[in-house]
């Protein structure tokens, strides 16, 4: 675990490190997040079925449910804990918003599969698929501070965006135990899938590298955000859901995938209805710094 977390470290350094010298950066990140997540990542999802051995079937309901579980219970949250975080009623929704929604996409698939093996990726997917349903909704809520959710946006970059469909499409798979691609299709999918980890990883390190010091280091909310996200909201939900019978698989991936830290769709929509991101940013470069520590720790502790 040391080692992975170790060699996650050091790629998100590479890209600290390139931004700095002007490598990556600006309009190069928003291109190259583009291509990580339309095109990368669903062939990191579709491919996850295509390792030879197919993902358990069995596992699709009960994990689509905990996840249902689970973004309920965040969204009680979401609307309630920042009142006790923070003073200022105007960071309640960016709060609200980090405590509720992980970075499943860049982080999260990389990570279960370091932990729990490729064909790992496909359980993380069918989890992102509630997740990524209730950020364009309960988040944009939480962002705007009123329901500006608009229906015909959303069934067209949510529902059927490209990670969505590639994990509808993996879900097919699995339930239909299709276990005979050709290798014509499988490693082409591989090959581009194996890009998502580095180069996600190294776009995270290079939007740290054009924040100030100050904004870096944060304030009390902050911190108090990050506790709440990176571990009392993981370690909640392990022992809640577990008590409420799933299997111990099913609970050890969703809690990973919470135990991320927050979501880079916070600052795209942030950015998207004209709201300071400030808050947003500073939020997610703390936990993304921290989760490189409480990750592995949280792993040790449940496995």
């Amino acid at each position: 675990m040391i080692t992975v977390m170790t060699t996650l470290v050091a790629i998100v350094i590479v890209g600290y490190v390139a931004g700095k010298l002007g490598y990556l950066g600006g309009d190069f990140d928003r291109r190259l997040s583009s291509v990580v997540i339309n095109i990368t990542c669903p062939a990191l999802i579709l491919s996850s079925a295509m390792t030879g051995t197919l993902p358990d079937r069995q596992y699709i309901l009960p994990l689509l449910l905990i996840s249902i579980v689970t973004y309920a219970i965040l969204t009680a949250v979401a609307i309630w804990l920042p009142r006790l975080l923070t003073h200022k009623k105007a960071d309640e929704g960016v709060i609200g918003f980090a405590l509720m929604f992980g970075n499943v996409g860049f982080m999260g698939y990389p990570v279960v599969a370091a932990i729990f093996g490729h064909e790992a990726v496909f359980y993380a997917a069918v989890l992102n698929v509630v997740n990524t349903f209730a950020v364009f909704t309960v988040g944009t809520i939480l962002i705007t501070g009123k329901n500006e959710v608009e229906s015909r946006h959303f069934q067209k970059k949510v529902l059927y965006s490209s990670p969505m469909i590639s994990a509808y499409l993996t879900m097919l798979i699995v339930a239909l135990e299709i276990d005979n691609i050709p290798e014509v299709v499988s490693q082409p999918l591989t090959m581009i899938g194996n890009i998502t980890v580095p180069a996600a990883l190294m776009i995270i390190g290079s939007s740290m590298s054009h924040l100030s010091l100050r904004t870096m280091l944060g304030n009390s909310s902050v911190y108090a955000t990050t506790l709440m996200r990176l571990a009392v909201i993981p370690l909640a939900m392990y022992y809640l859901c577990g008590a409420l019978g799933f299997s111990d698989l099913v609970v050890k991936i969703n809690t990973v995938v919470i135990a991320m830290p927050v979501a880079t769709y916070g600052t795209i929509l942030c950015l998207r209805h004209e709201k300071d991101a400030t808050l947003m940013t500073t939020i997610t470069f703390i936990t993304t710094l921290f989760s490189m520590l409480t990750i592995p720790l949280l792993v040790l502790f449940f496995l």
